[in-house]
């Protein structure tokens, strides 16, 4: 009988960690695609700042264009999410975050869990939706190039922001596998 009893309490630990280990991938996972969301933000408004600039397009569907720090929201979404983001990473178009459970997996029948925070990881990826004719192929004159994205051709009005297409519109953004 104690055989068994020691036997559920082990199974009540491992769920225990499962479920901590399951709350820091949630932290992660919210991070990172806080981060690349403001990082895909933040290349719309570049987008739309060089609209009348073409030869610049092509660095910003790239992610070569800088941007500020997008970590800070990443920062504040594993903080709602119980955890500490632990780094924060981006290269052009790949984000990366580490983050720790703010609880330890807690008190148990295996001895040293009260102290063990789980850590996980998480990558997201930005991918242009968007396609153009490079200026040196595109109309003659004052005209824009023809911005084309997800198969429909967007007629561009630097004079009306509305017509503008939205960052989500731009970039799709997504959980990618490390």
């Amino acid at each position: 009988m104690a055989g068994l009893l020691f036997l559920a309490f082990a199974y009540l630990a491992v769920g225990q960690a499962s479920v901590n280990r399951g709350g820091a991938q949630t932290a992660a996972d919210a991070a990172v695609l806080a981060a690349a969301q403001n990082g895909r933000d933040q290349l719309a408004a570049a987008w739309v700042a060089d609209l009348l600039d073409p030869d610049k397009w092509e660095d910003v569907f790239d992610g070569k264009t800088p941007i500020d720090n997008p970590c800070a929201r990443a920062q504040q979404l594993a903080a709602q999410n119980d955890a500490t983001l632990n780094d924060c990473n981006w290269r052009l178009l790949r984000y990366t975050v580490d983050v720790e459970t703010n609880k330890s997996v807690g008190d148990s029948v295996v001895p040293g869990t009260e102290d063990i925070h789980s850590e996980a990881s998480a990558v997201a990826v930005i991918e242009p939706r968007c396609t153009f004719d490079p200026p040196e192929e595109a109309a003659e004159g004052d005209e824009l190039p023809q911005l084309t994205c997800d198969g429909e051709p967007w007629k561009l009005d630097p004079d009306d922001e509305s017509t503008l297409p939205a960052p989500e519109d731009l970039f799709d953004v997504h959980l990618a596998a490390d």
